[in-house]
């Protein structure tokens, strides 16, 4: 055994990777043609480049770019060319000034200087697309910048909007239902001309937001508002008109990386239903012109569909090996004996065709014609020179040959290798007018491999994978003296899944050839035993076996966006984008519809207040401090936090609807009944609350308690309360 060899693998064994790598590459230098060294040498070093290339990426994602640095240099200072490690270095590098630029970032944002901010922001996202802190600063300054475009996201008008209400109306006009609703909450509403004043109305609402109530009557009127200030409403009739004349449309332009921008406008015309989309196909960059809700479903969808395809790197090792032994024991006799006269002198008489003859001498230029031999001597038996020969050879030979070629492949693409040489086959063809025409082709011969790769989104990768070994077998000459050769091959085809880093052995593909062949002299030879005396027999045996090693290597895959819901909401038909229609229950009761009067009058009984108001209707006790909601003001991403709702001075159990952000939360317990919601129970005057920040949530939200019931059914007082939480 190579001393550098041994020492090499002494080193690996006591977790000296650097040093064993050394060695062992010093051993394959010393030693080229050791098929045994130079594989323990790519093998060893491969797994130790690759725990370094893991070990780097698992403190990148941590946040630890000071021990991922140090890991990829390691993996550097084994193989000084791997790519991945110089990218590695490259995205330590990206990370740092990402850091340093989002910290500016934020600090702008601090100043109210928006649009600074959004353009280093945005800077950010397109060397890192799936930033943590990057897409929460992101969603603060679309925050702040709806506040400032749209009227509606006022503090003033919210609260009005959000006002639980008690409404009865039968068969009441729908001005006089929105003057009472002016009236009791402070909002002004303006009508357009078309609309129909003396459209009658009828419902009974309690305890419902005024919003709600407001979108339900809008919407089973036909009807449409444009918020004109932080109080005032325009209402109109829904229709294709006056939706041009009043409805906001915006543009947006997306610079799409990944996406096709063909793709991406099919995709935004078929499922958001707008008109106006450009596509330019030089810069991959879509413009939409739409209604604000419709834009904030494009976005999504464009978010959903522009992402880098996934990559998959395939290592790949072939090994052929090849053993065969020889063994020819024995006596070669001659294979014939000849009687005759031996002659010393020979005459050459030439026959031209002008009958003329020439004696040429031995060496001298002979013309086409007659050739006689003349010559005497006595007659003599003899054989070949020398008579008997005495075989004995024996040839042991052991062959190893290995590939190992490594590709990058993206997903659902074919990766193709071949490892050979390409034969030339001429082939002549034969025309009347032309002559004979010769053309050469090109014959592939060696290994070949076809990989097909599919990406899954839990990093295991599906494969179809083909080898193909061929060989010379011999030359066959064709007509006209065409070459063309046999061709031995062995092939094998499979799909299989494998899961990232997993090595899988395709082998068994042996060919296995026995031969023995003797040359004897007829009826002595085939004596037993003592036939070996007078013939030679020859035993060849040559075994081979192709193995092959594949793993897969996931460079990157698709990271789906978590926009916090399972499912998004799309509107309607006539208006995409629009929130849903529904009503928030924050009391007793929802929604109920009076049946028509029979009097066929327009009387109206109308009642408007912030709190049902029923004197056959017990009220629950007053609580002087309300409900009070505790806890920790920061988390961190990926843990757990849990918050105290107590109700002082209530001794029976009530229910408590908490919401939160489902984008950068989750419940734990107790379990959330919709998505960003939590029923929490009380009891005892106390309640805890468990909720875990998911792991890319960074910035600032808040926990809110937006109402509360008792046992009996009453609402409970002073339930509004809300506990604001960092996360880091």
């Amino acid at each position: 055994m190579h001393p550098a060899y041994k020492d090499g693998l002494n080193f690996i064994a006591a977790g000296k990777k650097e040093e064993g790598v050394a060695s062992l590459e010093q051993a394959a230098r010393e030693r080229p043609r050791d098929a045994e060294i130079k594989a323990a040498m790519i093998r060893h070093k491969g797994e130790s480049v690759d725990g370094y290339l893991d070990e780097g990426n698992r403190q990148r994602e941590a946040g630890n770019s000071d021990a991922a640095e140090a890991a990829y240099r390691r993996a550097l200072a084994i193989d000084g060319r791997n790519t991945r490690a110089i990218q590695g270095l490259e995205l330590i590098a990206v990370d740092r000034k990402n850091a340093s630029n989002l910290a500016q970032a934020e600090q702008l944002l601090k100043k109210g200087d928006l649009l600074g901010a959004e353009r280093i922001v945005r800077t950010v996202r397109a060397y890192d697309t799936l930033n943590p802190l990057a897409r929460s600063l992101q969603q603060q300054i679309d925050i702040l910048r709806d506040k400032e475009m749209n009227p509606s996201a006022n503090p003033a008008a919210k609260a009005a909007l959000a006002k639980p209400v008690v409404l009865e109306f039968r068969d009441a006009s729908l001005k006089s239902v929105f003057e009472v609703l002016s009236r009791s909450s402070g909002l002004n509403f303006v009508f357009d001309k078309d609309v129909k004043g003396d459209t009658k109305v009828t419902f009974f609402v309690r305890n419902s937001p005024l919003e709600d109530i407001l979108r339900l009557i809008l919407t089973t009127n036909q009807l449409e508002k444009r918020q004109l200030n932080e109080n005032s409403f325009l209402i109109y009739p829904n229709t294709q008109a006056k939706a041009k004349e009043y409805q906001e449309l915006v543009v947006r332009s997306f610079y799409l990386a990944n996406a096709d921008v063909k793709q991406a406008q099919s995709l935004v015309k078929t499922v958001a239903k707008s008109k106006d989309v450009f596509a330019d196909e030089k810069l991959n960059l879509l413009i939409v012109k739409d209604t604000p809700d419709a834009m904030r479903l494009v976005e999504r969808l464009i978010d959903s569909l522009d992402l880098a395809e996934p990559e998959v790197m395939l290592e790949v090792e072939v090994l052929e090996v090849t053993r065969s032994r020889l063994n020819e024991i024995g006596v070669d006799w001659p294979d014939s004996v000849g009687y005759g006269a031996l002659q010393q002198t020979i005459t050459t008489t030439t026959s031209t065709a002008a009958g003329i003859l020439q004696n040429v001498t031995p060496g001298g230029t002979l013309t086409p014609g007659y050739i006689s031999l003349k010559g005497g001597s006595n007659l003599t038996s003899f054989v070949a020179n020398p008579g008997v020969t005495l075989n004995l050879k024996g040839m042991n030979a052991d062959t190893n040959v290995l590939a190992n070629p490594r590709i990058r492949v993206k997903n659902r693409e074919k990766a193709k290798i071949h490892i050979g040489e390409k034969l030339p086959v001429f082939t002549t063809t034969s025309t009347a007018n032309v002559g004979v025409s010769a053309s050469v082709t090109y014959l592939d011969v060696g290994l070949k491999l076809d990989v097909e790769s599919n990406v899954t989104l839990d990093d295991e990768v599906s494969m179809k994978v083909g080898l193909e070994v061929s060989s010379i077998v011999k030359e066959v000459m064709g007509p006209s003296n065409s070459l063309a050769y046999q061709v031995g091959t062995r092939s094998a085809s499979t799909v299989l899944r494998l899961k990232n880093g997993e090595t899988q052995v395709l082998a068994g593909l042996i060919n296995d050839e026995e031969r023995k062949a003797t040359n004897h002299i007829p009826g002595l030879g085939e004596i037993p035993l003592i036939g070996r005396a007078f013939g030679t027999q020859r035993d060849s045996s040559i075994k081979t076996e192709i193995i092959l090693l594949i793993t897969p290597r996931v460079l990157r895959n698709i990271h789906r966006p978590d926009f916090g819901q399972p499912a998004l909401p799309s509107g309607t038909e006539s208006a995409v984008g629009a929130a849903p229609m529904n009503i928030r229950l924050q009391g007793t009761k929802a929604l109920s519809v009076a049946p028509r009067s029979n009097t066929g009058g327009a009387a109206a009984a109308n009642r408007v207040a912030p709190m049902p108001v029923d004197p056959g209707m017990p009220v629950a006790p007053p609580m002087v401090d309300g409900l009070q909601l505790g806890g920790p003001d920061e988390a961190a991403a990926g843990g757990e936090v849990e918050l105290s709702l107590m109700a002082p001075g209530q001794a029976g159990a009530l229910t408590a609807d908490v919401s939160f952000d489902p984008a950068l939360l989750e419940a734990v317990l107790p379990a959330a009944v919709a998505p960003g919601r939590v029923a929490l129970r009380i009891e005892g005057g106390r309640g805890s609350l468990r909720l875990r920040a998911l792991p890319t949530a960074r910035g600032e939200t808040r926990i809110d308690v937006t109402g509360a019931m008792l046992e009996s059914g009453e609402p409970y007082s002073g339930a509004t309360v809300s506990h604001a939480l960092k996360l880091r």
